[in-house]
């Protein structure tokens, strides 16, 4: 378990850790796993003695520890923050792929099976309802990927939460920038010869060049401003983006599978069927899902009682990465839930 110091959740109430098994898993590829871990964090009283239970959900690159940096500890599950883990009881997952949950670099490597987001939305649901004994949550969010997933979500399972808010996404199937960039990095580490079908002895080097491009799109305009002034800066900036893929903090096998994961995401032909209150919070300035497409601003017509805000760009912007600043948009989150009653 994390110390207090090392981690800014640790010192929240009900802090724990847990994993959950699962047998003889089935992907929707057709392949199997005999096990199928599944880690996960909790905040707050037990799901089990509260109606207050909510789940939120990471982003590509993450894993349940980017909701207990300070950011989030302090403006979205401290005292008196919308989901104040002194009341509510909050469900942090790592998604398959990710985290401490099964994922490639275990062991499998290249080997490991392939998966989607339907896959992960069907592992969660069994979390919750055969691990921790769970059939409603009063709110289901995420972030990025996670948001994503909440959307599909509200699709799949439309009578399981009361509440949804999916956070720097679109919920509709991956186009133009959002999916040249995917499939441009999966190129490069599979057609890297050192990829080896990922049996690889070393991180591909392909993969710590084409790295550092994903970065620059989703930290925004004004934020590589601030971060690259000059070309020493930039320079830095570069090496130390590339710096984890080299040395494999950051596993190649590992990031190819998650951007491969979104293959099956395609909520958008189904939104009728979304039944509960729905919050879209989206960026002005997010490159990967923009709002001058108008395509939540759609979405959340069709829906029966959803509702969208965009927070606008400006000199602190931080585009898509904006969805790690809970100070920004969480008070809105916390005026969704109050209106739950």
């Amino acid at each position: 378990m994390s110390s207090p110091a090392a981690n800014p959740a640790a010192a929240l109430p009900g802090f724990r850790e847990g994993d959950f098994v699962i047998k003889d898993f089935a992907f929707d590829s057709g392949e199997r796993l005999p096990e199928l871990k599944l880690h996960y964090t909790l905040l707050g009283p037990p799901p089990g003695e509260t109606k207050l239970v909510a789940m939120a959900m990471h982003g590509t690159v993450g894993n349940g520890k980017q909701f207990q940096a300070a950011p989030y500890a302090e403006h979205l599950f401290g005292p008196g923050k919308p989901l104040d883990a002194a009341k509510w009881s909050v469900i942090l997952p790592d998604s398959i792929g990710m985290g401490g949950s099964s994922k490639p670099s275990d062991g499998l490597r290249g080997k490991f099976p392939r998966y989607g987001y339907a896959d992960m939305v069907r592992a969660q649901h069994r979390l919750l309802t055969e691990h921790l004994k769970v059939n409603h949550l009063r709110l289901i969010m995420g972030t990025s990927m996670g948001g994503m997933q909440t959307w599909m979500w509200g699709v799949t399972h439309p009578k399981f939460m009361d509440a949804l808010a999916p956070i720097a996404c679109q919920p509709d199937r991956l186009s133009g920038r959002n999916l040249l960039w995917r499939r441009l990095l999966i190129a490069a580490i599979r057609n890297d010869p050192a990829f080896a079908d990922g049996m690889y002895s070393a991180q591909p080097p392909g993969f710590s060049a084409a790295f550092p491009f994903f970065q620059m799109l989703i930290d925004g305009v004004g934020r590589l401003q601030r971060d690259a002034p000059d070309i020493a800066a930039a320079d830095a900036w570069a090496a130390k983006t590339a710096a984890p893929c080299k040395d494999g903090t950051i596993d190649a096998n590992n990031i190819l599978r998650r951007f491969e994961s979104s293959f099956d995401y395609d909520p958008a032909a189904h939104l009728e069927k979304i039944e509960a209150p729905l919050l879209s919070i989206t960026f002005e300035d997010d490159e990967l899902n923009p709002v001058e497409l108008g395509v939540v601003a759609e979405a959340v017509k069709k829906l029966k009682r959803g509702e969208s805000v965009v927070f606008p760009a400006g000199k602190a912007a931080q585009g898509h990465t904006a969805q790690n600043v809970p100070a920004q948009w969480g008070p809105r989150l916390g005026e969704f839930l109050a209106k739950l009653g």
